[in-house]
């Protein structure tokens, strides 16, 4: 079965885009669009920017810096998660070598 990508319009501040991708990422991508034109119309709307490049780059930094810190916070929770495995690992040695 052939996943053959298909041109699907997305619009994001009042311009439409011609974007490629296969039928089983169409959803992601309509949910992506609509995320970004949510976030870049409170850019706008704020009033401090009103250049469509400079709101595209400032959402870019928005969206750059929040996942910067998501790969963090998932970084030290995975590194809390190995640490806890390891203690429970050699606790659970510790009990088996007294039996």
């Amino acid at each position: 079965m052939s996943t053959a990508s298909e041109p699907v319009t997305v619009r994001i501040l009042e311009r439409e885009y011609r974007v490629m991708c296969t039928p089983a990422e169409r959803r992601a991508l309509m949910e992506s669009a609509l995320f970004l034109d949510q976030q870049m119309r409170e850019i706008r709307d704020s009033g401090r920017i009103s250049s469509m490049e400079k709101i595209a780059v400032m959402c870019a930094l928005n969206l750059s810096e929040e996942i910067l810190r998501l790969r963090q916070e998932s970084s030290e929770r995975q590194e809390k998660i190995d640490r806890r495995i390891s203690d429970l690992a050699g606790r659970l040695d510790q009990a088996m070598a007294r039996d």
